[in-house]
């Protein structure tokens, strides 16, 4: 659905709604991806040898494309004053891409 579509279909206000719903509880890529790192640390950490490695696996291990330092869930939104940047920024947040 393009911006155009979703504007008229949807008023600014319930825009609003789910926004604040989306605070309460998160839905998308990211939470689906820490779901299916979730299920596969767990059937990892079944089959894990303990001696052989004796720290568990964590969902993040199981998440590829984001970098080992970055959090799930940032906590504030990263505005940039360069709009390409910015552009750049978003994405690679929606994508997985790496920033420019």
């Amino acid at each position: 659905m393009s911006v155009h579509q979703a504007q008229l279909q949807i008023s600014s206000t319930e825009f609003t709604e789910w926004m604040a719903f989306y605070e309460l509880e998160p839905f998308g890529d990211i939470i689906a991806d820490l779901r299916h790192g979730t299920a596969a640390a767990l059937l990892a950490n079944i089959n894990r040898d303990s001696k052989s490695r004796p720290e568990q696996y964590m969902a993040e291990d199981f998440i590829f494309w984001r970098r080992e330092d970055q959090a799930v869930e940032d906590a504030a939104p990263v505005l940039l004053d360069d709009p390409v940047a910015q552009s750049n920024l978003l994405r690679a947040a929606l994508f997985g891409l790496s920033p420019k």
